[in-house]
């Protein structure tokens, strides 16, 4: 797998689509990293860490929805293995006016749009939220 990141994106977003409970992906720190801030916005409902019988730990993400409406309406990529976009604090996009979010790598580690701005710090584009 070239890019893990991207997996686990396209799992949550196939996973919403269906109408699924939960979302099992490969363990990995900046996997959890994302679930932490998606649960912290509102766009999933829990996470948790399980290790199955033959000791692969795997990341279980619990998909939230509103009535049958999936709340994660969006997810995409930006900053991609053969193309790095790194931007400014000052130039971090805003989503959709300020309904989703932007998830940047940091030298702080991973933290949202708002997050970046506030402290002065840009970084790499990881994904946009909706």
């Amino acid at each position: 797998m070239t890019d893990p990141v991207s997996d686990f994106l396209t799992r949550l977003r196939n996973a919403s689509k269906a109408g699924k409970d939960e979302c099992v992906s490969p363990h990995s720190t900046l996997k959890e990293s994302l679930a932490a801030i998606l649960k912290t916005e509102g766009f999933v409902r829990d996470f948790a860490n399980r290790t199955d019988e033959r000791g692969h730990k795997t990341l279980v993400v619990k998909m939230k929805y509103a009535d049958t409406t999936p709340v994660i309406t969006g997810i995409k990529r930006a900053s991609t293995p053969g193309r790095r976009l790194y931007t400014g604090y000052a130039e971090i996009p805003r989503v959709l006016n300020g309904l989703g979010i932007a998830i940047i790598s940091t030298s702080k580690g991973l933290m949202k749009d708002q997050d970046a701005r506030r402290n002065k710090l840009g970084g790499e584009l990881v994904c946009t939220v909706w």
